[in-house]
């Protein structure tokens, strides 16, 4: 098999529900490994956060601005492929278009934005980028959502 992917995480700190259902999902096929993040917007707890979720403190960060600029500048077999964002609705836009401008690949849980100006100005971010962004729409990650393609299969 060939390396695991690298993902960091943007939200998600103790006590966010999304989040655990994120990493689950992530970890279901073993091709995923979650190495840093901005998991609250309190940087105290955000620390303390990727503590009790097993993360190296160096790539735990304060925010997620610190993470995009850090992340950058490792070398790219050491720096994460892609940042998931699990930050409340309404905060979507800013942790998206900071990550696709400094250069990663994004998974954003719906919704994407909360404007038309967002989203237009999502567009022209990720096409100057040349990354991928990927938006989850349903439960695709839950156990028994794939238990039940199994068997309709």
């Amino acid at each position: 098999m060939a390396r695991k992917l690298s993902m960091g995480m943007v939200g998600g700190g103790d006590g966010a529900f999304i989040a655990n259902v994120h990493r689950k999902a992530a970890r279901m096929d073993g091709r995923i490994e979650f190495v840093a993040g901005a998991l609250s917007s309190n940087p105290e707890k955000a620390k303390a956060s990727g503590k009790k979720l097993g993360l190296d403190p160096a790539r735990t960060y304060a925010t997620f601005g610190e993470m995009m600029e850090k992340e950058a500048k490792l070398p790219a077999d050491r720096r994460v492929d892609f940042i998931t964002v699990v930050t409340p609705n309404h905060m979507h836009f800013a942790p998206v278009k900071a990550a696709l401008e400094a250069g990663f690949h994004v998974v954003c849980d719906k919704p994407l934005c909360t404007s038309m100006e967002e989203a237009l100005e999502l567009k022209r971010v990720l096409a100057k980028s040349g990354r991928r962004l990927m938006l989850t729409h349903n439960y695709s990650g839950y156990p028994m959502v794939k238990q039940a393609r199994h068997l309709v299969a």
